[in-house]
């Protein structure tokens, strides 16, 4: 049998602001530290290898990366430090998104959800107060890995937990959740870009750690208003998949190395975009340089003052039978941020005297990319929850995640390429991937429909 424990009675039993659990602004405050901390450091990662720590001085320094760099290097061939930087980058996003699924089945088998999301708080603490040394820079990494996959994978389900199965209060808890990490992506690149330019790299490294130690201490100050579930004991009794159920696994096996080509050129928007930014775009105000990290501030700002025209339009379209299925949703978003990545590559043809490209130009194109996302992300989350089967469903939820997982792998590579490309190539290419993915959903909606004519 499973024993669910959970430390205090769900829903209405518990205590309330503005009539929901108080648990819920615990949890809120606790992941917007979070996600400051995580996109702070993220925002500067690139920046930081390629300008400092890969360079003769610094890179020596680091234990062991003599060994890591050769490993990786046996894998894609030598690496410049451009292309390591990338490299790294790619491989560290991809992980962490990676690990929130190990995180969440260690929450579940052993360690509860309080203690997976303290550890992993406590982990990623660690992780970016070692970021300030550069011998400690690949524990440094292991530690933000290890931490956010503990954290995210028990700190989400923890929003759910907090209510009934049948509370529509549910829907306000993960829309709390959704813009609690925006705003966090939106202040951590202003925050950790201001302090990198004015004080250093270690200094911004060093706020991402406070940032996080916050959370930690907020988690634990309020954890008694949030739920514990440990699970123990032998398993129970799961529903067996028939034959059709097999066919939905398989078919959505098959479908998330598709969604994987939007997150090639999303994940590189925190990845080599930062060094087109830093060598192509006009950031001088007379005396004043705007820091680089400043526009992926828009990446959170953006879908704040997307979202409500979309869920307009899309209530429009519902209202007359015509609101598109999750499929054609995330074509469309990858249409868009295709046609978004091609602005990109057409900004070499609009430069000023000194060869930049005018700051509104990436400006417009975070706020076309991120009307891609919105079309594409959610609707991809869901597409997983409608149709995975009961038995299986958290475990396939978990297995989409891989599609971010395999597109940050393939940028960080593809990310060498901005070295022998110019950067309207570069950019296109990138615009192609995640343009063909759309066109690979669009036909995965039409076979899903043809194998699968109810639930699809």
């Amino acid at each position: 049998m499973t024993d669910e424990h959970a430390a205090a009675p769900r829903g209405a039993a518990r205590p309330e602001v503005f009539g929901h659990p108080r648990g819920l602004l615990v949890l809120a405050a606790t992941d917007l530290w979070d996600r400051i901390s995580f996109y702070g450091m993220q925002s500067l990662l690139v920046l930081y290898l390629v300008d400092q720590l890969l360079r003769p001085g610094h890179v020596e320094h680091i234990v062991g990366f003599a060994a890591f760099r050769a490993g990786l290097e046996h894998l894609t061939g030598p690496l410049t430090i451009q292309a390591l930087a990338t490299q790294i980058f790619g491989l560290y996003v991809g992980l962490v998104a990676l690990g929130s699924v190990f995180g969440g089945l260690i929450g579940d088998r052993w360690l509860g959800r309080r203690g997976s999301v303290a550890l992993g708080a406590l982990l990623m603490t660690a992780g970016h107060f070692c970021m300030a040394f550069d011998a400690s820079f690949l524990a440094a990494m292991a530690l933000l890995i290890l931490g956010a996959g503990l954290l995210r994978g028990n700190i989400l389900p923890q929003f759910g937990e907090l209510y009934a199965r049948d509370d529509r209060r549910r829907d306000v808890a993960f829309q709390v959740y959704g813009s609690a990490v925006n705003l966090g992506a939106f202040i951590a690149p202003l925050l950790t870009g201001a302090l990198g330019q004015a004080y250093g790299w270690h200094v911004a490294f060093g706020f991402a750690g406070v940032g996080m130690l916050t959370g930690l201490i907020i988690y634990v100050w309020g954890r008694d208003l949030v739920p514990e579930v440990r699970r123990r004991g032998p398993q129970a009794t799961r529903e067996k998949l028939d034959r059709e159920g097999w066919r939905m696994v398989g078919f959505l096996v098959l479908l998330t190395p598709m969604g994987a080509g939007f997150w090639v050129a999303q994940s590189q928007v925190w990845n080599t975009y930062n060094l087109w930014v830093r060598d192509h775009v006009e950031l001088r105000f007379g005396g004043w340089t705007m820091p680089v990290p400043w526009l992926q501030s828009l990446d959170g700002l953006a879908p704040f003052i997307l979202l409500p025209p979309m869920l307009w339009l899309w209530g429009k379209q519902r209202a007359k039978g015509r609101e598109p299925d999750e499929f054609v949703k995330t074509a469309i978003g990858c249409f868009i941020f295709s046609a978004a990545t091609l602005w990109l590559a057409a900004a070499g043809f609009v430069t000023d005297a000194h060869g930049r490209t005018p700051l509104i130009w990436p400006v417009m194109f975070h706020l076309i990319s991120n009307l891609g996302w919105l079309y594409f992300s959610p609707p991809f989350s869901a597409l997983f929850s409608r149709l995975a089967p009961r038995a299986v469903n958290a475990t396939l939820i978990g297995i989409s995640t891989a599609a971010v997982t395999l597109g940050s792998f393939i940028s960080g590579r593809l990310g060498g390429l901005y070295e022998t490309l110019s950067a309207g190539q570069f950019w296109t290419l990138h615009a192609a991937i995640v343009g063909t993915g759309g066109l690979a959903l669009l036909a995965m909606g039409v076979w899903c429909r043809r194998l699968f004519p109810t639930p699809a």
